[in-house]
């Protein structure tokens, strides 16, 4: 009576191993590493951009076409960050999510695309719990079978990032209303601005408009007098040179690199971007008080 009981899981842990698993595409490595954690052993995810790159100026290769036809389903940002993005899906027609939505998009405000949505949703650590959300759907659409797995994989990762926003809540409300300018060369953070009371101030709008142009600088440099702004960073997919000019003519602090577009050798996954990038803003306002 035992053997059969012991044949069966046998048999199950053997059909498991041997079947296909779901075979995931993402567009850019923050969500792809998200979709990692959610995905755990049941998928495999893959990535188009590579380590450090501008998702802002890729551009989908033949490569990338092979990559799309031998997977199943593809992740991607949306709110306008992919601007290839329809082409290409046009090319493969393999099922694809847009990890956006249910997000509340917040408007550039100027530049090139003044009117479109702002893409960097996944800076709000509240939209990054979206975001999971929507990439456990979409793998338990896609692979039914282990939706149980997805589901798991996501309360868990949600957990750890609700427990980072806590933390960092509190440290962003200990500075004052009043000195919290968010300062930068690209307009990256206005999610982030808004979730934790900071005003933005930029030198462009977005990396795939002109970058650094003599009219953003000076345009940045009235704001940060008139504001009395004390520290600027800059992203680490650009050069630091535009925000450097901004401090050398203001005379304010410049408070390092934010990451923002891309994990690297530095920042490997979406936690560790988040970890970085916040401390490096709250340090930038407790060097102030030094």
């Amino acid at each position: 009576m035992r053997l059969i009981p012991i044949f069966l899981l046998i048999l199950c842990v053997a059909l498991s191993l041997n079947a296909k698993k779901l075979e995931v595409l993402t567009t850019f490595t923050i969500i792809d590493d998200m979709a990692k954690n959610v995905a755990g052993e049941a998928a495999n995810v893959r990535c188009l951009a590579k380590f450090g790159a501008d998702i802002h100026s890729y551009e989908a290769t033949p490569k990338d076409i092979i990559k799309a036809k031998k997977s199943d389903i593809i992740l991607y940002n949306g709110l306008n960050l992919e601007l290839w993005i329809a082409k290409y899906l046009q090319n493969v027609s393999k099922p694809s999510f847009n990890l956006t939505d249910d997000i509340e998009p917040i408007l550039i405000a100027n530049g090139t695309y003044k009117g479109k949505p702002n893409p960097h949703a996944w800076m709000s650590l509240k939209n990054a719990q979206i975001y999971v959300r929507n990439i456990q759907n979409a793998l338990s659409q896609s692979d039914p079978q282990n939706a149980w797995i997805y589901a798991k994989n996501a309360d868990d990762y949600i957990a750890k990032l609700a427990k980072i926003e806590a933390k960092f809540r509190s440290k962003f409300e200990a500075i004052p209303k009043e000195k919290r300018y968010l300062v930068s060369s690209e307009s990256a953070f206005s999610y982030l601005a808004s979730e934790y009371g900071f005003k933005e101030l930029y030198i462009w709008s977005v990396n795939s408009d002109e970058q650094g142009t003599t009219k953003q600088i000076k345009n940045l440099i009235d704001r940060v007098v008139n504001n009395k702004a004390s520290v600027i960073f800059s992203e680490s997919t650009i050069s630091k040179k535009p925000a450097m000019t901004v401090a050398n003519e203001t005379g304010i602090r410049y408070g390092g690199v934010l990451y923002v577009d891309s994990l690297d050798a530095k920042v490997k996954t979406y936690i560790d971007l988040i970890d970085t990038t916040y401390t490096n803003i709250i340090n930038g306002y407790s060097d102030e008080k030094n």
